[in-house]
């Protein structure tokens, strides 16, 4: 099959799994029953040992992919000379369901909208990350694959023919024809088409995203691209618990050929309290308020240690383990499940944490006794181990050091607290809290900074610089116009810039403990937007957004990096942090303009989003 380039993927999902389907029609990626299950698709991973599911018509055709408006439904639609047909994507979802209702499937449902086209449909799943051999043999109404203890089935309104592992079709379809294949996981045979609803569905599955995004609490420019980012952080929140994962695959590379290939599909407390954080602000208090259930669930089921990444449930593994048989997107191994980031020490969590909690209140979310006595505990934890060096926001999997970012979110931590403390008239030490606070201030301006490079660096004892340090600027660390934000800045901009792209670091110059390089981290663009806004520079951080903005693929979707040279997507995808940092720099530059009102010359033609 060859590979597609990831930005050519949109993604579908049920709030228990996901799936990237290409514009070549063929899904390429997708695990059952959960986000961290074995894999049933993974041609993104392996072309020709991962699976996939592919209906595209044959020969020369265009291709237009786009989502059914304010919802997580694919459609995309191929054109040739002789005709036109659309295929409609969905996992379904019905409004006000619980969140163990789900029926594991996904529905493609091909009609031709004009003219005559010859149409292929190949099924070749690979279960279990391709472990073993799946078999996959006919049956009436279509076919069943089975392997190593899983199963799953193919309905379809046309014959099948199958045979060495797969189940393929070919026909012709004229104008009015309409076709479905529907995928049902943990099934033994395969329902009848008409069995499994497909236009019910489909209608209440609109009718689920359409609910979600009318819910959204937003006035401003960039509606379309909020909206956007907010559906896609609810297509990887894990529904029966309220976890929120960092993106649905595993091991799409940060540079092709490289080996910084990690498996996102787990729930960080950084990333899901940024995510927490976004939908307070954005008034899905619902959601906040079930991930702050899960956070106290996890909290309590690991007494005594925090780890800084838990499983969607229980009952997830996070042991990391090589997969050796597959070769990696485009021959860039290794493939791995599992994450041992979870055994390491984060110092910065527990500010995101606080700050999270702290906005959720500030929202009208309620703060429990057991809210409170994490806010307290994680003040308590920072008290007693913010002089520890620990492996810092990057994960790096090189010596501890004492990075500046992490000893700024300490501070974060302890300021967040006293100010909840004193809101909520709760006991607590907060002299203690404030003279540690204040401790960790001077270190970090007095070994944090250099006078020489005229910035904050990465770590204490190195004039190396990081971008996570833009974060200063907008923590309340510092006045934004004092000199070390702005010199931190222009070292930033000058050094780990390309353009509208921004780098994490020189990887040559940190001692991560890996080899080769990586590409433009796409959070970090969105930081600087916001230091830049949050410094005055309000005007260069709109250019910038809007630049930027070009960058996302054709559906709105941003990945976890991007290659500044080609603007090629990479790393996981879609990554939750991009699009947490799209949502809060439209917000942040959408009201700077409502103040200034002379910097709408600068903003790109958009009728259909006044101000």
């Amino acid at each position: 099959m060859g590979y597609n380039r990831i930005q050519d993927y949109g993604l579908i999902g049920d709030s228990h799994s996901a799936a990237l389907v290409g514009t070549d029609g063929s899904i390429d990626w997708c695990c059952f029953p959960r986000f961290d299950s074995p894999s049933v698709f993974a041609a993104i991973l392996d072309d020709k040992k991962g699976g996939y599911f592919q209906i595209t018509p044959t020969g020369d055709h265009r291709v237009r992919q786009e989502y059914v408006q304010n919802t997580n439904v694919l459609s995309t639609t191929f054109q040739t000379d002789g005709g036109e047909a659309t295929l409609i994507d969905f996992m379904p979802l019905t409004e006000g369901s619980r969140p163990g209702q789900c029926p594991h499937e996904i529905h493609r449902m091909l009609k031709c909208n004009r003219g005559t086209l010859s149409v292929e449909c190949r099924f070749q799943p690979c279960l279990d990350y391709g472990r073993a051999e799946t078999l996959v043999t006919a049956a009436h109404n279509g076919a069943v694959a089975s392997g190593n203890g899983h199963s799953m089935t193919l309905s379809s309104t046309v014959p099948l023919v199958v045979g060495q592992g797969k189940a393929s079709a070919s026909f012709v379809m004229q104008e009015g024809d309409e076709y479905s294949f529907i995928v049902s996981y943990g099934c033994a045979r395969p329902p009848s088409v008409k069995a499994l609803h497909s236009s019910d569905k489909l209608e209440r599955t609109i009718r689920y995203w359409e609910s979600l995004a009318e819910e959204i609490n937003f006035q401003g420019l960039w509606e379309k691209e909020v909206v956007r980012s907010f559906l896609v952080l609810h297509l990887l929140v894990y529904a029966p618990t309220g976890a929120i994962i960092a993106a649905p695959t595993t091991s799409l590379p940060e540079d092709i050929g490289g080996v910084r290939n990690w498996d996102y599909r787990y729930s960080w407390l950084r990333d899901t309290a940024f995510t927490l954080d976004v939908l307070s602000r954005l008034g899905d208090m619902r959601e906040a308020a079930q991930f702050m259930t899960w956070l106290i669930d996890q909290i309590k089921s690991t007494p005594g240690r925090t780890q800084i990444l838990y499983g969607i449930d229980p009952q997830s593994d996070l042991d990391e383990v090589t997969l050796q048989h597959l070769e990696g997107y485009m021959g860039s191994p290794p493939v791995r499940i599992g994450n041992k980031a979870a055994d390491q020490i984060q110092m910065d969590v527990f500010g995101e944490v606080i700050t999270s909690i702290s906005t959720y209140h500030r929202y009208g979310g309620y703060i429990s006794n057991d809210l409170w006595d994490l806010v307290y505990e994680y003040a308590q934890v920072v008290c007693e181990n913010w002089t520890r060096p620990d492996h810092g926001i990057w994960e790096v999997r090189g010596p501890l050091q004492h990075f500046v970012y992490s000893k700024v979110m300490c501070w974060v931590a302890l300021d967040n607290a006293i100010r909840m403390a004193r809101e909520l008239e709760r006991s607590a030490p907060i002299e203690h809290w404030q003279e540690t606070a204040d401790t960790i201030k001077e270190e970090v301006l007095d070994k944090g900074w250099s006078e020489r490079r005229q910035s904050f660096v990465q770590r204490y004892g190195s004039d190396t610089l990081d971008a996570s340090n833009l974060l200063i600027a907008f923590v309340g660390f510092l006045p934004p116009d004092d000199h070390r934000i702005q010199g931190t800045i222009k070292a930033t901009t000058e050094e780990l810039a390309q353009g509208c792209f921004v780098r994490r670091y020189k990887t040559e110059e940190t001692q991560d403990g890996l080899t080769g390089d990586e590409g433009a981290f796409t959070m970090l663009t969105f930081w600087l937007i916001g230091a830049l806004l949050f410094s005055g520079q309000v005007r260069k951080a709109l250019e910038l957004f809007q630049d930027f903005l070009k960058r996302a693929n054709h559906l709105g979707l941003f990945s976890e990096m991007m290659n500044p040279a080609t603007g090629d997507f990479l790393g996981n995808f879609p990554q939750a942090f991009s699009h947490i940092g799209l949502i809060h720099a439209a917000r942040n530059l959408s009201q700077a303009i409502r103040q200034d009102s002379s910097l709408s010359d600068l903003l790109t033609s958009r009728k259909d989003e006044p101000l």
